[in-house]
């Protein structure tokens, strides 16, 4: 996703920060189409407004895409955990309506996914699922769990 590149450069700091955090209303917003997410944005914005944990939260999709600052000493661990998928079953979920990871590209790994990876969209619900539709996803969570 574009963001994710953007991300990578310096200037996204500013240009996040810029007119209260109004880049975070317009991620919300296409990220989860429909879901009025005033409250939850105003929670986000709040942790968001001193300047390093503006940074701290940018500096996830930035050491995402690079590996320039990684430590060391975890490098063995970082190479174990490599390609492979895990042994365990997993689940996961997708909204629907996702407009930060769209659905294809679900579609597309679980096309290319072992048995054991189960997948389930939930409607209804964009990237924020969780907030949009937590009955919904607590219950494919327990559900899962009680396999």
């Amino acid at each position: 996703s574009w963001y994710m590149f953007f991300f990578q450069h310096g200037l996204s700091n500013h240009v996040v920060a810029a007119n209260d955090l109004a880049f975070i209303d317009m991620l919300w917003s296409q990220w989860s189409p429909g879901f009025d997410a005033r409250e939850d944005v105003k929670h986000v914005k709040a942790a968001l407004r001193a300047p390093e944990h503006l940074t701290a939260a940018l500096g996830y999709y930035r050491a995402t895409l690079g590996d320039g600052k990684r430590d060391p000493e975890l490098a063995a661990l970082q190479q174990r955990m490599g390609g492979e998928y895990p042994a365990q079953p997993l689940l996961y979920l997708h909204g629907d309506n996702d407009g930060c990871v769209g659905r294809e590209v679900a579609i597309a790994a679980q096309a290319m996914s072992p048995s054991h990876i189960r997948y389930e969209f939930v409607a209804n619900a964009g990237h924020f699922m969780q907030l949009e539709q937590p009955q919904r996803v607590n219950q494919l969570i327990v559900d899962f769990l009680a396999e």
